[in-house]
């Protein structure tokens, strides 16, 4: 079997990857090749120099022809440009989410065409497809049934490309899936331009010694999914079979949610790891901000991902938790999480 991870050296994508890589197997089946696609590879990387791994660095359409010289058999397809920064660069959301969607869909129809395996397409679509529209506001519950009406350009992209691939599937063209992420929460490493980065980063700065900004007011409410959770999930859908018991229709799958507020998270910030940690952040409220993140629901039915056997985080404790369990190095010592 060979893989193909878009955004292979990015956070969500170096993770699938290091699972992938651990298992050796993907769909009952042994992985003989891994290729990590990606603008950007670390200098240095270890999952690079993995002898199972195949790099291709650079822009995605501009590599398809390379990369589908010899059958794909699964895509998981996690590159894509983020909330803020489609939202401030209207072109480069179109370009890197839709059109890049667009011509990874026409390299697995013409593989499909020229009798190869039809791939399996896991595709990381996003909670920001749902928005509160004048005319339909959203329910207090929003489930798979739920109209999307996305309010950000980034939700829009992402909506359309769910479309795209749900025709293609018809088609079969390609057998495709669609993942909604919640916003994924503690993410590691530097701030990234996603509007819903600060979720992360008003943890891990506060726990590596660093101030951080919370342009959202306390009482908002967000749903998160911890990385583990996530990748989890990303991969239950990849293996999951069609029909009863698995992936019926073409619905997405909206991953499991676990609703806090703000303020619950800074609560536990303060609670688990002491008053001079949660005092580095300072809440500044930033209307922009506030209008992408605050449109995107907060509660959602996780009935359609239970079935498949995916379960939200506990709690938010248990997040942060995690995170430190994962990344102790980016964790100052002297905090409540001395003993983690």
């Amino acid at each position: 079997m060979r893989v193909l991870i878009t955004g292979g050296f990015g956070f969500l994508g170096q993770r699938v990857a290091g699972v992938l890589l651990k298992r050796h197997t993907l769909c009952g089946a042994s992985i003989e090749r891994l290729v990590l696609a990606d603008r950007f590879v670390p200098v240095g990387s270890a999952l690079a120099a993995d002898p199972l791994v195949d790099v291709v660095h650079g822009d995605l359409s501009e590599h398809l022809e390379e990369i589908f010289v010899r059958p794909v058999d699964v895509v998981v397809h996690l590159a894509s440009a983020v909330s803020a920064e489609c939202e401030a660069d209207f072109d480069l959301g179109m370009s890197a989410n839709l059109d890049t969607t667009r011509a990874l869909l026409e390299a697995t129809r013409a593989q499909s065409a020229t009798s190869g395996p039809t791939p399996r397409l896991v595709f990381s679509s996003s909670v920001a497809v749902y928005g509160s529209d004048p005319a339909l506001p959203l329910p207090p519950v929003v489930s798979e049934s739920t109209l999307p009406t996305p309010q950000s350009s980034y939700g829009t992209q992402k909506r359309v490309c769910e479309q795209l691939i749900a025709e293609y599937t018809r088609r079969g063209f390609v057998d495709g899936r669609v993942a909604r992420l919640m916003t994924v929460a503690v993410r590691a490493g530097k701030p990234n331009a996603a509007a819903s980065g600060f979720l992360s980063g008003i943890i891990r700065e506060p726990l590596a010694g660093l101030p951080a900004v919370c342009p959202v007011g306390p009482e908002l409410r967000v749903a998160l999914a911890s990385p583990r959770r996530t990748v989890d999930g990303i991969l239950r859908i990849a293996e999951v079979e069609r029909g009863p018991g698995g992936l019926e229709g073409g619905l997405p799958v909206n991953l499991p949610a676990l609703t806090v507020t703000v303020a619950d998270m800074l609560a536990t910030l303060r609670r688990v790891a002491g008053d001079a940690v949660a005092d580095l952040v300072t809440v500044a409220p930033d209307p922009a901000v506030e209008a992408i993140v605050g449109s995107w629901p907060a509660v959602l039915d996780n009935t359609r991902a239970t079935a498949l056997g995916l379960r939200p985080d506990e709690n938010f404790e248990s997040v942060v938790r995690a995170y430190v369990g994962d990344h102790p190095d980016a964790v100052t010592a002297g905090n409540g999480f001395g003993a983690v």
